[in-house]
């Protein structure tokens, strides 16, 4: 590791150790930059929030034959079907699940460059494939099937993503610091010129520099920030990430003249093992702790009563605003519930992990009883909702098939009888992604004063981007944001 000094100075240097600010520090250096990029973790607990995903990325492309060059070769290719997944549906996708709060121009960025910026992470060295167990069904010729428009993926999710930035990094040069807290940034005449850290606990430090590049999360770690913002309750959402996404480098930014951006009222938040002992910020297990597969069975609450419609859309459209759905339940605890004909359907990595919460049962009186759920009740919202389903359509988990149970709340698709024993639960509470909130910028990365001028040479990406996203979000597309804006920041910085 490089020892700073009070007099240093670089052309770049980035805030943050995840995928946007590797992005970012990639393109600097591409166009000869001297890059310093600062990373509060340890090299042990580096990444950001891009280690513990899955590493799926929404990409734009024209479907199989689109994506050979850029996945690595699967004997499973020859029996796929990957649908297109056109500009058009990605912008759609965006404005519908956000309910038409995106930034349309940061949106119009997003779908035209995520397919590029892609193929230019896979020149320097990413490895990508299609992600069979996360995005396909198997259907009754053996056949593949895609779906939801999410559809690539790194080689080893996040581990391998990282794994990736950082020998790339290696290679060209960037100096990556570990265990180096930016506490400020340093300005002289309304321009940003380099930023005050601490490194490993030591004394304060200077280095300055031409640009300055924030991508160093949300505020999703602090709580008393997720109560200002989300509401009361959001204290105790379980954080799903790294723990070091503490906000701060957002308030610096705005200190020094930067404007809000975006949602500061919602954010990404999942389904999440409720009881597993180590249920936060999980190196080892990641995204496993997700429970995904809820569109396949119906999710009730600690009274025994269904609250959401697990079938409403495709899991990459649903499972980023259900964390909060189960988050206002009592004991922000819910049970996901699933028969036996039903069960190993279940996404595997995630239903068979070491040491997962389940419960089984013979009869649903006895599930109940196991849960601590009002039997009757319990027994009598299974009984309701398979009674309610609409049975003269197939059930195919590979469509949207319609099949439908009508009853309250409705199940719009995938209802299938919860009715052959044994019977599985799985408890789930709500899990912290990251915040939708952060700094405005314009479509460069560059962000704004409340005039809507540009704070000079200071830039954002990432998840401190704040505009993309609004109560929701598709599947993969933090990854793919990650990419384009940090991208775009440090080809100009």
């Amino acid at each position: 590791m490089t020892e700073a000094t009070e007099d240093e100075s670089v052309d770049v240097v980035v805030v943050g150790g995840g995928n946007a600010a590797f992005c970012a520090a990639h393109a600097a250096r591409e166009r000869g930059r001297s890059v310093v990029l600062l990373e509060k973790a340890s090299a042990d607990d580096a990444g950001g929030n891009s280690y513990f995903t899955a590493g799926a990325t929404r990409m734009v492309h024209s479907g199989l034959s689109d994506l050979i060059d850029l996945v690595e070769p699967d004997p499973r290719m020859a029996m796929s079907v990957v649908p297109p997944y056109s500009a058009e549906n990605f912008a759609q996708d965006m404005e519908r699940v956000t309910e038409g709060r995106n930034d349309k121009a940061l949106t119009k960025v997003l779908v035209d460059e995520i397919a590029g910026s892609l193929r230019w992470l896979k020149g320097l060295g990413f490895k990508y494939r299609l992600m069979y167990e996360r995005q396909a069904y198997t259907r009754a010729d053996g056949s593949y099937l895609f779906w939801g428009g999410l559809h690539v993926g790194n080689v080893d999710g996040g581990r391998g993503l990282m794994s990736d930035h950082t020998k790339a990094a290696s290679r060209s040069g960037i100096d990556v610091r570990y265990g180096h807290r930016v506490l400020d940034l340093l300005s002289g005449d309304g321009a940003i010129t380099g930023v005050t850290y601490r490194a490993n606990g030591g004394e304060p430090q200077r280095i300055r520099a031409e640009s300055v590049i924030l991508a160093a999360g949300g505020f999703e770690a602090d709580a008393a920030m997720r109560r200002e913002h989300l509401g009361a309750g959001w204290e105790n959402a379980k954080v799903r990430g790294t723990p070091l996404n503490t906000g701060d480098m957002i308030l610096a930014a705005i200190r020094h003249g930067a404007t809000q951006g975006g949602d500061w009222g919602s954010c990404h938040s999942v389904a999440w093992d409720a009881y597993n002992e180590h249920n936060e910020s999980n190196r080892e297990l990641t995204n496993r702790l997700t429970r995904q597969s809820y569109p396949l069975g119906i999710v009730v609450n600690r009274e025994g009563r269904r609250f959401l419609d697990e079938g409403a859309d495709f899991r990459n459209y649903t499972y980023a605003k259900y964390g909060r759905e189960i988050l206002a339940q009592s004991g922000s605890v819910a049970f996901q519930i699933f028969d036996a004909a039903l069960r190993p359907q279940l996404r595997s990595k995630e239903y068979e992990m070491p040491g997962i919460s389940e419960f089984t049962a013979e009869t649903l009186e006895d599930l109940a009883d196991q849960l601590g759920v009002p039997q009757a009740q319990f027994v009598d919202t299974v009984s309701e909702f398979n009674s309610s389903i609409d049975r003269s359509k197939p059930f195919d988990p590979t469509v949207k098939d319609g099949r439908r149970a009508n009853t309250v709340p409705p199940k719009s698709n995938w209802s299938a009888a919860i009715e052959t024993g044994p019977f599985f639960a799985y408890p789930v509470t709500c899990a912290i992604t990251f915040t939708f909130g952060g700094l405005k910028s314009d479509t460069h990365g560059r962000v704004l004063r409340e005039t809507g001028e540009p704070i000079s040479n200071l830039f954002v990406a990432g998840e401190m981007l704040g505009g993309l996203f609004s109560a929701n979000y598709p599947g993969g597309s933090g990854l793919a944001a990650g990419m384009v804006f940090g991208r775009r920041a440090g080809s100009i910085a």
